[in-house]
C-alpha cells in the first residue's frame, strides 16, 4: 500500500492545529508516506482518524448488550439471535471483513520509524496505534479464537502472508498484551480532554482484556490453558490497581440521579468517573442515536430485572412469589438502578407529558438507560446530543474485585474499595464477603454452576453487580462467553407478569391503561369496565401471535418465536463464530474454529 486516501483522514482534520499546512501539501488527493509521517503532528493527525474504531453505536451497546440474555425480543436483525436458533453456518455468516482497520493501523506503525522530533510524543502516538491494534485483535480473538496475526502491511506480492494459516490464540493474545503494555508505558497520562485515549485508557483496556482472557482460560478447560489463567488475572489486578491508586478517578454523583447522569448528560467532559468519552455536540453536529433505546425494536429481559436486589440488600428472587409480582409491584423497595435501567410505572419523556405506556408485545420491560431525559438533547432519529462514556471507572473497580475474587486474593477491604463504592452511590447496603461465601445465593448458583470453591458466594455477587451496574453497556455477551455460561442464551426470555386476561394498570395511577385479550372476537374480560375506561385502553391480542402467557390465560409474557424457532447453545461450538465459507475457499490454509470444521 503506497498511498492513503484523504478520505481515510477526513474525520481527523477537524480541530487539528496543523490543518492548514496539512491541506496545502501535494498531491491534494493522496498522502504519500514520503511526505507524511515526518513529525509528531503527522502522527497525531493520523491517529485521530483511528478513533472511529472505538465509537459506540446503538447496534452493539445501547441495545442491551449486543443481543445478549438481557434482551427479551428484538424485531430487527440480530446475528446472535440467528446464531442461537441455528441460522448461522459458514455459508451464511458475515464478518471477517474488518481487516482494513488493521491495515490502516499497521500502515502508520510501518512508517512511524521515519518520524523525527520529540521522542516521547512519537512514542505516545505509536502507543495509540498499538492500543487500537490490540483492540482490533481482541475482538477477532473473542469471535474466532485462533486468528492470523499480521504485524505489518502486506502487499499483493506477499502471498505467503496473505494465505497464511491461523496463529494460535496464545501467540495472538501475547501480541495483544505486548501492544497494550507498550501503550500503557508510552501513552501520556493526560490530554486536553477525555475524548482522547490516555495512559489510563490504555490500562483500562489492558485490565479488561487481561480479566477476559484470565477467566476464559480458567473456565474453558477444553483449551488446556488453565495454568496461565492466573498470570492474566494478576495483570488485571495490577493494571486496575494502578488506575485506582494513581489515575485520580472517582465514583461521581449520588443516588439514582447521580447514576442516571452518566448516561443522559449533555457534558461529561469534567466528570471524574469518565476515563474515555464519546463527545456529542449540537453546535458541531456530532450526534448519537440513543433516543431509540426506548420502545423502538426491543425491550429488556425480566431475568435481568430479577437480579436487581431489594433495597435492603437481599435478593429479589428470595421474595416469596417474586415471579408473580406485577409490573407496578416489582419496582417497590428495589435497588435504585433498576428504575434507571428499565422504565418504571409513571415514567414520562417530558415533565408535562402523560406517563409512557409500556407495550406487552415486547415483554413490557422497556429500556431507559441512555435515553436522553432532557427534550433539548433529543432531535429525532440519530439526532441526540448526550455524551457517551466508553471507558468508565466503575468498570475498573469491578475488574479489580472480580480478578481478586477469581485469583483467591480478595479481602473485605478490596470489596469496600470497589463494589461497595458503587453500591454506596445509590444507597445500597455493602456487600459482605463472609456472609456471601457462607450462604451463596441459590438463584445465581443455579445460573453459574461452574463457580465453585471458598469464594463462590462473593464471585456470584460480583457477577450480579457487573450485570446491574453495567447493564446495556455492551459487556454482557462477552461476560457469558468468558464465564462459559453461554447456556443462559438458550433460556427463553420473559416479560411482565399478567395475573389474568383483561385490563392492566401499567402507569401506577390505579387506572387501567392496556388490555391483554385472547382475540378480537372475545373481549369479555373487559366487558364490565366503564366505557370511559374501555375506550382509552390499548388492546393487545394473544391471537396476533407475537406473545403468549406462560400459563395460557395468566403468567409471564413469553414469545411465540421461542416456541416456533427454539433457542439452543451447543458447547463448545457456539463460543466461536465460523469463518465465512468463501474465505476458507480463497485461503485453503484457514481452518474453522472448534466445532465448525
Amino acid at each position: 500500500m503506497k498511498r492513503i486516501s484523504y478520505i481515510l483522514l477526513a474525520t481527523t482534520l477537524l480541530g487539528v492545529s496543523c490543518k492548514k499546512e496539512f491541506l496545502q501539501r501535494n498531491p491534494q488527493t493522496n498522502v504519500t508516506k514520503e511526505e507524511f509521517f515526518n513529525t509528531p503532528a503527522d502522527l497525531e493527525t493520523y491517529t485521530n482518524g483511528l478513533y472511529t474504531q472505538l465509537r459506540a453505536t446503538w447496534a452493539d451497546v445501547f441495545i442491551g448488550d449486543k443481543f445478549s440474555d438481557d434482551i427479551s425480543v428484538f424485531t430487527g436483525g440480530s446475528e446472535v439471535d440467528n446464531f442461537i436458533r441455528g441460522g448461522i453456518t459458514p455459508a451464511t455468516v458475515g464478518g471477517w471483513n474488518t481487516w482494513n482497520q488493521l491495515r490502516s493501523i499497521n500502515y502508520m506503525l510501518d512508517n512511524a520509524g521515519k518520524t523525527t522530533g520529540d521522542q516521547a510524543a512519537i512514542n505516545h502516538y505509536i502507543g495509540i496505534a498499538r492500543f487500537f491494534r490490540a483492540n482490533f485483535y481482541y475482538k477477532m480473538v473473542k469471535r474466532y479464537g485462533d486468528v492470523p496475526w499480521y504485524g505489518h502491511v502486506m502487499g499483493t506480492k506477499d502471498e505467503d502472508m496473505l494465505y497464511k494459516a491461523k496463529d494460535p490464540r496464545t501467540m495472538v493474545v501475547d501480541s495483544i498484551m505486548a501492544d497494550l503494555e507498550y501503550a500503557a508505558a508510552n501513552v501520556l497520562p493526560a490530554r486536553t480532554n477525555n475524548t482522547y485515549v490516555t495512559k489510563w485508557g490504555a490500562l483500562t483496556l489492558l485490565a479488561r482484556i487481561a480479566l477476559h482472557e484470565g477467566t476464559y482460560r480458567k473456565y474453558h478447560t477444553e483449551l488446556n490453558l488453565q495454568a496461565s489463567a492466573q498470570t492474566y488475572l494478576q495483570r488485571a489486578i495490577s493494571a486496575s490497581q494502578e488506575i485506582i491508586s494513581n489515575g485520580g478517578f472517582d465514583i461521581t454523583g449520588s443516588g439514582a440521579a447521580g447514576y442516571r447522569a452518566l448516561f443522559s448528560s449533555a457534558d461529561l467532559s469534567a466528570n471524574k468517573e469518565v476515563i474515555f468519552l464519546q463527545k456529542s455536540s449540537k453546535d458541531l453536529g456530532v450526534t448519537n442515536n440513543t433516543g431509540v433505546v426506548l420502545d423502538w425494536q426491543w425491550a429488556l429481559n425480566g431475568r435481568l430485572a430479577d437480579e436487581f436486589l431489594m433495597n435492603d440488600g437481599t435478593p429479589f428472587t428470595s421474595v416469596p412469589g417474586y415471579d408473580k409480582k406485577t409490573f407496578t409491584e416489582i419496582f417497590a423497595n428495589r435497588d435504585p438502578r433498576l428504575a434507571e435501567t428499565i422504565m418504571p410505572p409513571g415514567f414520562t419523556t417530558t415533565p408535562t407529558n402523560s406517563p409512557y405506556v409500556t407495550r406487552p408485545s415486547f415483554g413490557g420491560y422497556l429500556q431507559v438507560k441512555f435515553y436522553p431525559r432532557d427534550p433539548a438533547l433529543r432531535g429525532g432519529y440519530d439526532l441526540n446530543y448526550t455524551d457517551l462514556p466508553i471507558f468508565r471507572y466503575a468498570e475498573v473497580l469491578l475488574i479489580n474485585a472480580e480478578a481478586k475474587a477469581e485469583s483467591g486474593t480478595l479481602a473485605q477491604t478490596d470489596l469496600n474499595a470497589t463494589v461497595n463504592k458503587l453500591r454506596s452511590r445509590v444507597g445500597m447496603p455493602a456487600l459482605d464477603m463472609a456472609a456471601a461465601n457462607a450462604a451463596p445465593d441459590a438463584y445465581l448458583a443455579a445460573a453459574y454452576p461452574l463457580v465453585t470453591g471458598s469464594n463462590k458466594g462473593v464471585i456470584l455477587e460480583i457477577r450480579r453487580e457487573r450485570r446491574v451496574e453495567l447493564a446495556c453497556e455492551g459487556f454482557r455477551l462477552d461476560d457469558l462467553y468468558r464465564w462459559k455460561s453461554g447456556a443462559l442464551l438458550a433460556q427463553k426470555p420473559v416479560g411482565i407478569y399478567v395475573p389474568a386476561l383483561g385490563a392492566l394498570d401499567v402507569t401506577g395511577d390505579g387506572v387501567a391503561d392496556i388490555a391483554i385479550l385472547q382475540s378480537k372476537t372475545d373481549e369479555s374480560p373487559i366487558a364490565g369496565l366503564p366505557a370511559s375506561v374501555k375506550d382509552k385502553l390499548t388492546k393487545y391480542y394473544i391471537s396476533d401471535g407475537d406473545f403468549i402467557l406462560s400459563n395460557g390465560t395468566s403468567g409471564q409474557i413469553m414469545f411465540t418465536k421461542d416456541n416456533t424457532s427454539p433457542r439452543s447453545f451447543i458447547e463448545p461450538k457456539y463460543y466461536y463464530f465460523p469463518i465465512p465459507l468463501e474465505q476458507t475457499v480463497l485461503n485453503k490454509n484457514l481452518t474453522q474454529p472448534t466445532g465448525w470444521q
